[in-house]
């Protein structure tokens, strides 16, 4: 079984970032930088395929890993991620050991305050709770993706008009096409801290953006899971100056422009 790694990328050197990361199956690097070019090399014994593109937008990255994918499974990965050893092969082996599953969703050790999923047991991931899976965790079988015509969204995330969610729709669209999908108690590797290059705090965009997220998950019951979301994070996310009422108030306001908008 060929796993494939797919990495995002901006402004690195891509030789470098391949050392840095630990790769340890073959990788198709999307490098967003000044210029268009094809570079390959090898690492520890690793085809690197590396596509330089000047560009920005983390779906448009991950739509042209997508496009080029041809092993048997691929890894989302981007250029904060440091492998354990072992990592590539104990992916194949999870695969062979469940056949049931279309799509494995993998621990990534991150710091406490971005974490948003851990899995402690296996279970099958369902529309209600894809929402908080990170593209470096989610690993599937390329041939069942390419079948169901997946790709990223280019409405949503880094370089897009919508701050975040890109990886909730992909994950959705996933169950939506009928890929099964389960989440899976295995560590493979750990996020280095870096400031993020979308989220600037809890303000008016990232409620607003929020609620056009929702209604493109769930539709008729996005209020619903916008309210969810607010009570259980009013803690953490109504204590600056938007307090909760005003969060609502965004998050539905999102949610109405999402039906006109998408």
């Amino acid at each position: 079984m060929k796993l494939q790694i797919l990495v995002s990328t901006m402004q690195q050197d891509v030789r470098r970032l391949a050392e840095t990361m630990r790769l340890q199956a073959e990788s198709i690097i999307i490098h967003q930088g000044e210029e268009n070019r094809y570079e390959e090399f090898e690492y520890e014994g690793h085809r690197m395929r590396c596509y330089h593109f000047r560009e920005r937008g983390i779906g448009l990255s991950r739509n042209n890993a997508l496009l080029r994918a041809d092993g048997d499974l691929c890894l989302f990965s981007d250029e904060d991620i440091v492998y354990e050893d072992g990592a590539a092969q104990r992916i194949e082996e999870a695969f062979l050991a469940h056949p049931e599953a279309d799509v494995l969703l993998f621990n990534v050790t991150v710091r406490e305050e971005r974490r948003t999923y851990w899995t402690e047991r296996f279970h099958r991931v369902r529309w209600y709770n894809c929402g908080r899976y990170p593209a470096f965790c989610i690993a599937l079988r390329t041939q069942k993706m390419h079948a169901a015509n997946l790709t990223y969204s280019l409405l949503f995330g880094g370089g897009a008009r919508y701050a975040n969610g890109e990886d909730s729709l992909f994950l959705f669209d996933c169950l939506r096409t009928g890929l099964k999908v389960y989440a899976i108690p295995m560590v493979i590797g750990e996020e280095i801290y870096r400031p993020s290059t979308w989220f600037f705090g809890y303000d008016e965009k990232f409620f607003h953006d929020r609620g056009v997220l929702y209604h493109a998950l769930y539709g008729m019951w996005a209020k619903a899971m916008g309210l969810r979301f607010l009570l259980k994070n009013k803690k953490q996310m109504c204590a600056g100056r938007i307090g909760f009422l005003q969060a609502k108030k965004l998050l539905f306001t999102g949610i109405e422009d999402g039906k006109r908008e998408l």
